[in-house]
């Protein structure tokens, strides 16, 4: 199985990214997908998630309303749309799977994390 994000990069407050987490060697389709976030020094923090069908989405509290998490399963694809960025939302963002579809906030429900993307908000 791999888990291969991509899109990170600098950017300026106020601005937006898109990352994108294609999958492969697993069925995209019967896993929920997440997006979590490490700063250093910091514990892995949830960002947000989406179920197997696309139809119900969550989101950690500091990212609602900034972020969007959405699915391709045709393409086997994760995105995350940021807006609004913020210098505290400077991390490596990591996408992961999760089979069970349960508790999707929690970083050891899953079953499948990429190496992740560095995304850095400064002027």
């Amino acid at each position: 199985v791999q888990l291969v994000e991509s899109g990170g990069g600098l950017v300026q407050p106020g601005g937006s990214l898109r990352l994108s987490c294609a999958a492969s060697g697993l069925t995209f389709g019967y896993y929920a997908m997440g997006w979590f976030r490490q700063a250093p020094w910091k514990e892995r923090q949830f960002v947000a998630a989406i179920n197997r069908s696309g139809g119900i989405t969550y989101y950690g509290g500091s990212v609602k309303d900034r972020f969007s998490i959405s699915r391709d399963n045709a393409k086997e694809t994760v995105y995350l749309q940021m807006n609004n960025l913020k210098p505290e939302d400077t991390a490596v963002y990591y996408c992961a799977a999760d089979r069970s579809g349960e508790q999707l906030s929690i970083a050891v429900s899953y079953d499948y994390w990429g190496q992740g993307t560095q995304v850095t908000v400064s002027s």
